[in-house]
């Protein structure tokens, strides 16, 4: 982890103009025409799993978690995870996914499915989802699309297409 003097906050509303330059520095322009992005177009990430990570007042990540539905089991999606160029490789990005994790967990959600690298992820928990279990609605490397299970076994028992879910009131 790193030196410099970090802090993990919930992200607010006025944060997102920051979040937004974020994501268009770290994935480009293409980044709304991959599957997870699709997937999230109209849905808005659940704020209580959505967190900024700071270096003094300056944003320098950012974690937004969003439901998803695999089948007929609700689930979060990870991401967009973004760190700037200049902080990574520091434990940001991971610091980010902890907190968010220890969140929904805490919050009663049983399984996060993300897409991106596993060796990365799999530092967080995350491992390839089981062939044939998860169809997300658009093309996806299988490889890549990752599981991490909240509730021992819930994977045992997910099976379908991945669509935008709904955050229940609780």
């Amino acid at each position: 982890m790193t030196d410099l003097p970090l802090t993990i906050r919930h992200e607010t509303p006025a944060d997102a103009g920051v979040i937004e330059k974020l994501h268009e520095r770290a994935f480009g322009p293409g980044r709304f025409a991959k599957t997870a992005y699709r997937l999230r177009e109209g849905i808005t990430p659940i704020a209580s799993l959505s967190y900024v990570a700071l270096v003094g007042t300056l944003v320098v990540g950012s974690i937004r978690l969003t439901p998803i539905m695999v089948g007929t089991t609700p689930a979060l999606l990870l991401g967009p995870l973004a760190v700037e160029q200049a902080f990574s490789s520091i434990g940001i990005g991971m610091s980010l996914i902890q907190r968010a994790v220890e969140t929904a967990k805490a919050e009663g959600h049983k399984l996060i499915l993300l897409v991106g690298d596993e060796p990365y992820y799999s530092r967080a928990g995350f491992v390839v989802m089981p062939q044939g279990r998860a169809e997300m609605p658009g093309p996806v490397d299988p490889k890549r699309l990752l599981a991490l299970e909240l509730e021992p076994d819930v994977l045992a028992h997910v099976a379908g297409r991945v669509s935008a879910g709904v955050l229940k009131a609780a």
